[in-house]
C-alpha cells in the first residue's frame, strides 16, 4: 500500500489485512484510474510476496505455497505462471455517509468476527487503531470524516 500511495497516487481511507483476503476503502488522486492502481497493487504485492516466500528458509510450507501459486497461474492465461490474487474484486461504492460508515465498521470489525482479536483497535493489520486513537498508521491514511 505504501508503494502504491507513493508511486501511483493511491489514497487509503481504511484497511484490514486478513489471512486470506484484504478489505480496503480506497480512492486515487485525480488523473489516476483506481482499476489501474489496484492492478499495479496486485502485481507489486504478488511479486514481493513470491520473493519473500522463496527467500525464507524458515517457511515450512515454502515449496507447497510456491507450487499452489504456480498451479493457479498456469490455469489462468492472463498470468505469467504465478497467481496470488484472484482476478476479480468485489467493489462496493458507498454512495452516502450511512453506507460509508457501515463499510468502515464492517472492515474494522472483521478481525473480531474472525476471532483473531477481542477488540478491533487491537488488530495490528487494520486502520482501526489509528481511527480510534489518532496515532499515525503504518500507511498514510486519508480519514473518513
Amino acid at each position: 500500500m505504501k508503494y502504491c500511495h507513493k508511486n501511483k497516487g493511491l489514497q487509503i481511507h481504511a484497511y484490514c489485512i486478513m489471512t486470506s483476503h484484504v478489505h480496503l476503502i480506497l480512492s486515487t488522486e485525480e488523473g489516476n484510474a483506481l482499476s489501474d492502481v489496484i492492478r499495479d497493487f496486485k502485481s507489486f504485492t504478488s511479486t514481493k510476496l513470491k520473493s519473500c516466500i522463496k527467500e525464507n528458509s524458515d517457511e515450512s510450507r515454502r515449496e507447497w505455497l510456491i507450487w499452489m501459486f504456480e498451479r493457479a497461474g498456469k490455469k489462468n492465461k492472463r498470468n505469467s505462471g504465478f497467481q496470488l490474487w484472484q482476478q476479480h474484486n468485489h467493489p462496493i461504492e458507498p454512495s452516502n455517509n450511512t453506507l460509508m460508515d457501515q463499510r468502515l465498521t464492517y472492515i474494522h470489525n472483521n478481525p473480531v468476527e474472525a476471532g483473531f482479536v477481542d477488540e478491533p483497535q487491537t488488530c495490528a493489520w487494520s486502520s482501526c487503531r489509528s481511527y480510534e486513537t489518532g496515532v499515525e498508521d503504518i500507511v498514510p491514511l486519508y480519514y473518513i470524516q
